[in-house]
């Protein structure tokens, strides 16, 4: 089965986070990666712990393995060039005649100091998608700063809204993730249009830009409605009951989403569904703290599990708080292909949260059948050089 992208060759020069996820996503749809890494590696080979060692370390001298690095760049092959050295951006440059798409993350104008303006880029190939994933964007006053995740969530608000009693970052680095995830279905895009063109072209995004697109609701309260949001807490800012409650064991989640979902949950637990301060959503959101005690105290003397059998019994949506080994043990996970099995050539067999797709035509993860482990440093130098050496 030919896999959705197995004919785009793609040049990762992005180290780090955003980057890298963009290009692995591009990786599981069938895309022939190519991550090309400074001598020294990409920034999260030494990012940990943890680190994992090969069993045979001592005999084979094999390096040990962050975690973080194994994260993001499965389905890829690793060459290491200096882009200081002659030799090495003439390789560079015999790649980007055959690539489809480059990525690059470096800041502004550091890739045109090195010598590949992207003038350059598509004077070699002008069907070339460049693109190029900032912290704060291209152009703009404040295009040269740096651009880190959690510099990101702050300056790009989404840290006013997580929290109980301060501004929190997300657990994950979203705004790496997000930047990603929108560089990579900008280069989708601009592929579709160059079946028609026959042109690359340049795809900018950002971390800023991740985290601004994701405000939503957030964001339309202060653009429309002046208001200026708060820090959200366990609990949704513009729905009730909709968050998380105490039971007599364990958190449960409740999503109360609809005026019948209210009345369905009312009648489980011997609420009143019009009572005072409770008859409406807008009513419940201005009488929150009132109705989580409700809750809570309905909830009081009762088990997680015998609470979520009672609502799911009432039609009511709720859920467990559950850990990261529950979640990759969990037969639900499981059976959505969501954890990939790989080869990696000194760990051995390793386990990966796999690619949030799945399409009709296969039950793998992501549009590939075969995934491959993340590549050590450099492990594909003399394949990739001979394979340019072919024509």
């Amino acid at each position: 089965m030919s896999a959705m992208l197995d004919d785009v060759l793609v040049l990762d020069l992005t180290r780090a986070l955003a980057g890298p996820h963009a290009a692995m996503m591009l990786g599981d749809l069938g895309a022939r990666v190519i991550k090309v890494e400074s001598p020294t590696g990409d920034d999260t080979r030494g990012w940990g712990p943890p680190f994992v060692d090969p069993e045979d370390a001592d005999e084979t001298g094999a390096s040990r393995e962050s975690t973080y690095f194994l994260s993001t760049n499965r389905n890829k092959e690793s060459i290491t060039l200096d882009l200081k050295d002659p030799a090495d951006q003439d390789v560079l440059a015999r790649l980007v005649a055959r690539a489809d798409v480059l990525m690059e993350n470096f800041r502004v104008g550091v890739l045109d100091r090195l010598g590949f303006p992207v003038e350059r880029l598509h004077e070699i190939n002008p069907r070339l998608i460049v693109l190029q994933i900032t912290g704060f964007g291209h152009d703009g006053p404040e295009a040269n700063r740096s651009g880190f995740d959690q510099i990101a969530q702050g300056e790009g608000g989404l840290m006013s809204l997580t929290g109980l009693s301060e501004p929190t970052k997300v657990g994950v680095p979203i705004a790496d993730l997000l930047a990603g995830m929108n560089g990579a279905y900008g280069v989708v895009s601009a592929l579709y249009e160059r079946e028609r063109t026959g042109k690359g072209r340049v795809v900018h995004t950002s971390l800023l830009a991740g985290m601004v697109g994701v405000h939503a609701f957030q964001g339309t309260k202060w653009t429309v409605a002046k208001e200026v949001p708060g820090l959200a807490g366990g609990h949704h800012p513009s729905i009730a009951p909709y968050g998380m409650f105490r039971s007599a064991t364990a958190p449960v989640q409740i999503a109360c989403g609809s005026e019948k979902l209210w009345q369905a949950f009312a009648k489980e637990f011997g609420i009143d569904p019009a009572g005072e301060g409770f008859a409406t959503n807008a009513e419940r959101v201005a009488n929150r703290d009132a109705l989580i005690e409700t809750v809570e105290g309905l909830l009081a003397d009762i088990d997680a599990e015998t609470a979520l059998a009672r609502l799911d019994a009432a039609g009511v949506p709720a859920g467990k708080v559950r850990s990261l080994d529950d979640v990759y043990s969990w037969e639900q996970t499981l059976s959505q292909g969501l954890l990939l099995d790989v080869e990696h050539s000194t760990l051995g067999a390793i386990q990966l949260p796999g690619s949030p797709l799945r399409f009709d035509d296969n039950a793998y993860s992501g549009g590939r059948e075969q995934h491959v482990a993340p590549p050590t440093l450099g492990q594909h130098n003399e394949s990739v050089r001979a394979w340019l050496d072919e024509d």
